[in-house]
């Protein structure tokens, strides 16, 4: 039975990518995936922002790291599975559900798990190629500890409206910066695939 497994898998990650690349493939559905999630980010909006503005907190996103052109592949897809891991689980909690629109909430839900299925596939190549550590170390646990702080600031807060909108607007911001990683991936793919 595991080799069973064992071979569907290589199957599905060497017919993964253009030509059977071994590459990780964030294809322009994915993006347009990212690019929905952000528009139900904005449309769950309950609260004007500037309501808000005593509640407001930095984060510190570690934009730097996310955005540095010094990333490796592995690194890049961990990073990016990490951002919607986290996101997923920050609005698959049951305060969550008790804050926002369940239709959006449910949409916004479905289109990261998406997402995180495809990332999978390209987690479990990276890594298989590169240290099964990165999860533990540099940007990822960076991004590890961003969504600690915003768990703890909604516990501080009692997950009020206003704490809710401000990790809205927060998240918005970290998803939109992980855009230009999926772009950086992209191009990666790219200069694997080329000839």
């Amino acid at each position: 039975m595991a080799f069973v497994l064992s071979l569907l898998m290589a199957l599905v990650l060497v017919s993964y990518g253009p030509g059977g690349s071994l590459g990780c493939d964030l294809s322009q559905n994915h993006v347009l995936a990212g690019r929905k999630t952000l528009r139900l980010l904005g449309q769950m909006r309950r609260l004007s922002p500037r309501f808000c503005l005593q509640d407001r907190m930095d984060f510190a996103f570690p934009q730097e790291m996310v955005e540095g052109g010094q990333l490796q592949e592995a690194q890049a897809v961990s990073v990016l599975h990490e951002v919607l891991q986290q996101t997923f689980n920050l609005f698959h909690t049951e305060r969550a559900s008790a804050a926002w629109d369940t239709t959006l909430l449910e949409q916004l839900r479905t289109g990261l798990h998406q997402q995180l299925d495809h990332l999978d596939a390209c987690l479990g190549q990276v890594m298989g190629e590169e240290d099964s550590a990165l999860g533990r170390t540099g940007p990822t646990l960076a991004v590890k500890r961003y969504f600690q702080r915003i768990h703890v600031y909604l516990q501080e807060k009692g997950y009020s409206d206003c704490a809710w909108e401000i990790v809205r607007v927060e998240i918005m911001r970290s998803l939109s910066s992980s855009t230009s990683l999926q772009e950086k991936l992209r191009m990666m793919d790219g200069d694997q695939n080329s000839p």
